[in-house]
């Protein structure tokens, strides 16, 4: 016998900091707005749903095996038809991916858990590092890299990896992100003319692509002295602010970079098609200090938000 809205048992999501009930209420707050700081994985469900009962299990158990990697959030489509039409669901479960206030993949239907793994894995959503202590990271020599490993380490030490499996498209991609890193962004573009399609989506990918756009944003402006001539002279020259915090963020100060962009948010947020929001979103792709990025999107949302 099939169930109904008023025969099912009723679910809700397990208790974690990682899963949450959202609605009209908190959706713009907690979904949107924190999507700037973590992933949201948005679960469309209801409780008569044979399927979501499935999945659901599965979608929580791997918030908190991920250890805050992506947040997340219930809605209850009988509760939120509002929500759900906004987001064309069409059969539950229905499962969408936000990043950075976008809809950036989805899948329908209740994946086992190794696709829904392989899902988080396409957008480098992994499970949060073990933190090792001292005699752990004695023991281990084949531990990973530092966090704070330079490129030109990062490179040596994937150019070596490659060299032992050379058809591996991942550690091409890893090398060529690397190399970007280290101003060789001849790299990024050889690597993105020769991406086999199933890294389309993946996010190296997309911070290669950010490294040639950058690039290609500077053809024509002025050096950095006289940028900062002219914001000191008009600060309100936003054109400036622009160009400089491209140059800073390509030339290694990305802190210096981000402040300009914030600036230009701060005094427009809609300055040439809401350019120094993109600019945010890809300085988040390509720096690799994940405090930096951290504090510099929370202060983007209390400027958005």
């Amino acid at each position: 016998m099939s169930a109904s809205p008023h025969s099912a048992e009723k679910t809700t999501p397990a208790k974690s900091p990682h899963v949450f009930e959202a609605g009209q209420a908190n959706f713009e707050s907690e979904v949107l707005q924190g999507s700037l700081t973590t992933p949201v994985l948005v679960d469309f469900w209801a409780t008569w749903c044979g399927p979501c009962r499935t999945l659901g299990p599965i979608l929580e158990k791997l918030a908190g095996e991920y250890g805050g990697a992506f947040k997340l959030a219930k809605i209850d489509c009988d509760k939120e038809q509002q929500l759900a039409g906004m987001f064309g669901v069409r059969s539950i479960p229905t499962v969408v991916l936000i990043r950075d206030g976008q809809i950036l993949d989805a899948f329908a239907g209740a994946l086992p858990e190794s696709r829904v793994r392989e899902f988080l894995l396409k957008h480098n959503i992994q499970p949060a590092k073990k933190i090792e202590t001292p005699a752990e990271n004695v023991a281990d020599d084949t531990a990973a890299p530092a966090q704070r490993e330079t490129p030109q380490a990062a490179i040596a030490r994937l150019q070596k990896a490659l060299a032992a499996t050379p058809d591996d498209n991942g550690l091409k991609l890893d090398l060529a992100l690397a190399q970007a890193r280290a101003g060789d962004l001849n790299a990024a573009k050889t690597a993105l003319e020769s991406l086999p399609i199933e890294f389309e989506n993946d996010d190296r990918a997309k911070a290669l692509r950010a490294y040639v756009e950058l690039a290609q944003a500077l053809a024509g402006t002025a050096a950095s002295g006289e940028l900062m001539s002219r914001i000191d002279k008009d600060p309100k020259d936003l054109a400036a602010r622009d160009a400089l915090g491209v140059r800073l963020l390509l030339g290694g100060d990305p802190a210096a970079a981000m402040e300009q962009f914030l600036a230009i948010l701060q005094a427009d947020r809609e300055w040439n098609g809401g350019l120094a929001r993109r600019r945010l979103l890809d300085a988040f792709r390509i720096i690799d200090d994940e405090a930096l990025v951290a504090s510099t999107r929370r202060k983007m949302s209390s400027v958005l938000f």
